[in-house]
């Protein structure tokens, strides 16, 4: 676990509180498009869908009473693994519409959301998952895609875990352990491999983080960028951006969050600013652990400069 900007304990002169407080564990946030592979995995365990399954998000758009949901990119007809890869927001809807409520709040619980990660840390918060019996059509449609619903960075670290260990939710702990702790099974083995495949692609070119790429190695994740709360709507120009990601992809050894609040420099969306962090990050851990490279020929794919950004509509 990492906070910047940092403080130095030693020198009390200058000392910001806000800088002592550990990020990871006890601040909130709407997660976004991070939250689209739970709703994903869900219509997968329902047998609703299937990762080629055919969804329409033309035109771009879908109203639901008097509220519209946008995608940044019109693309037409996407199968769900494409509905992943470019972060469709009208695609993840309709999955997560066509699914009862229960379902839908049943997966995000048991993927840890709303529940305290018990790690021991002080001051670790729950975050807030709505109950499904007062959800209404559009809440239920924005919480698929990560809007309505709050988490730490710890919770959002852990429940990827479903996704890089065939299904499993892992306990988290700030403890070093002489033998493997015991996980709770969230998703089939199979459902879990699909998703994770359809993080594959979200991480290549064409996908919403190409910039996650590490050198010798495939990894798999997804971006997420959201509009801030500024006190009962949403601020026009704040963000938090956001990527989650594993590596190597083939078979997983760890899971990097990375979190940025109000990114500045003309940039905010997740592949933009987070993606490059989890790279670098990634890069260096792997090579701490000594795990061998799985793609020993792969090198990262540069994106030209006038390459289009493949965005998120938040």
């Amino acid at each position: 676990m990492a906070n910047l900007p940092a403080y130095n304990p030693n020198n009390r002169g200058n000392l910001d509180p806000r800088r002592t407080r550990n990020r990871v564990v006890t601040d909130l946030f709407e997660p976004g498009s991070t939250l689209k592979p739970f709703t994903a995995a869900a219509a997968l365990e329902a047998g609703l869908y299937q990762p080629g399954t055919i969804i329409q998000t033309a035109p771009g758009q879908l109203t639901i009473g008097n509220r519209t949901i946008h995608d940044a990119h019109p693309q037409g007809a996407l199968t769900v693994a494409q509905v992943i890869q470019k972060s469709s927001n009208v695609g993840t809807a309709k999955m997560g519409l066509a699914l009862p409520s229960e379902a839908l709040w049943s997966l995000f619980n048991r993927a840890g959301f709303g529940l305290p990660p018990r790690s021991g840390f002080p001051g670790e918060v729950s975050g807030r998952l709505r109950g499904y019996a007062t959800w209404k059509p559009i809440e239920q449609a924005t919480m698929s895609y990560g809007y309505g619903i709050s988490v730490s960075l710890m919770q959002l670290a852990r429940s990827y875990t479903i996704f890089a260990s065939d299904g499993m939710l892992h306990p988290v702990t700030l403890l070093k352990r002489d033998s493997p702790v015991q996980g709770t099974r969230v998703v089939s083995a199979q459902t879990a491999l699909a998703v994770r495949k359809m993080l594959e692609l979200a991480a290549q070119p064409g996908g919403t983080a190409p910039g996650a790429q590490v050198s010798g190695y495939t990894v798999a994740g997804k971006t997420g960028t959201a509009h801030k709360l500024e006190g009962k709507a949403y601020a026009t120009n704040r963000y938090v951006a956001s990527f989650v990601g594993m590596a190597p992809a083939t078979r997983p050894r760890v899971v990097i969050a990375v979190m940025i609040d109000e990114p500045s420099a003309g940039k905010y969306y997740g592949g933009a600013v987070a993606a490059p962090v989890f790279s670098q990050v990634a890069a260096g851990t792997l090579r701490l652990l000594a795990v061998p490279p799985d793609a020993p020929g792969k090198t990262t794919v540069l994106m030209p400069e006038d390459a289009p950004l493949v965005r998120e509509e938040v």
